[in-house]
């Protein structure tokens, strides 16, 4: 067993779990964090993402299971539990169109660290804007939510398939410009998240099922463990954050984080893998 490799797996369960549901791109971390720490060749990282994004999304199954016990069993009668999982669905539905056919294309050409850190930028100048609008609140609930607003969340979180974007927070910063309240938009953001993650995982899954091997149990174990727990103290945090402050302070993380990227890259400090 190599105690290293662990280690590495510990800390990139720890950032996908932290980052996953927070508005400073999962995805965008995970390449930053891979690049840097040398983990694993392409093709088995891949995969190691897979596990540990199943064990990120199932942190908010538990965080969320009598909500989402609830739903599921109105989703057969009329009521705002209806409207809820028919909005999740229709929401799901463009990310997942849009992925399964430009997948490829944007996997080839933007799945880099300086792509991933000028999205970082432009995605934290976006926060900004919205946070300095005037924020007029019309839907204080994920329960309150129409199938219109659930559909246009939906669309944005087609922005989320550029690495570096996203998803959380083209959804909840989405949602903020829908008029949705701050809870309401994390908290739809959270739900929708479950489908989305979920289905990416298993489609991956099968994809590459032929390139499972026992020999990698112990490093995926390690971080799914790592990217739930993370993943379940970072959402509770997120919620107990937001109501009482904006999201300015994650725009200029973004902003920061993505400069020193770029720094880096041009200067020769860090050797980036563009």
């Amino acid at each position: 067993m190599d105690t290293v490799l662990l280690i590495k797996s510990l800390i990139m369960g720890v950032v996908e779990g932290i980052t996953e549901f927070l508005p400073i791109s999962s995805t965008g971390h995970l390449i930053l964090a891979g690049d840097l720490l040398h983990f694993l060749e392409k093709d088995k990282r891949d995969i190691y993402e897979i596990f540990i994004q199943l064990g990120a999304m199932l942190a908010v199954v538990w965080e969320y299971r009598t909500k989402i016990g609830h739903t599921l069993a109105g989703a057969f009668h009329p009521g705002q539990e209806r409207r809820l999982f028919i909005g999740i669905v229709l929401a799901f539905i463009p990310a997942a169109v849009v992925g399964l056919l430009f997948n490829k294309t944007i996997k080839a050409h933007l799945f880099a660290p300086v792509p991933v850190a000028m999205a970082f930028i432009v995605g934290g100048l976006i926060i900004l804007w919205a946070e300095k609008r005037r924020h007029r609140v019309r839907v204080d609930s994920v329960d309150a939510m129409s199938l219109s607003d659930a559909c246009k969340v939906g669309l944005m979180q087609c922005f989320a398939l550029i690495p570096g974007t996203s998803r959380s927070g083209a959804t909840i910063i989405g949602g903020l410009f829908l008029g949705l309240s701050r809870k309401a938009s994390t908290e739809f953001s959270f739900f929708l998240g479950i489908p989305t993650l979920g289905a990416a995982a298993l489609y991956s899954l099968y994809k590459v099922r032929n390139d499972l091997s026992v020999d990698d149990v112990y490093i995926f174990t390690v971080g799914f463990a790592a990217a739930f727990f993370s993943a379940f103290v970072a959402i509770r945090a997120l919620l107990r954050f937001i109501a009482n402050h904006t999201f300015i302070v994650f725009a200029w993380y973004r902003i920061a984080f993505g400069l020193i990227v770029l720094l880096t890259a041009w200067t020769g400090i860090v050797d980036w893998s563009v």
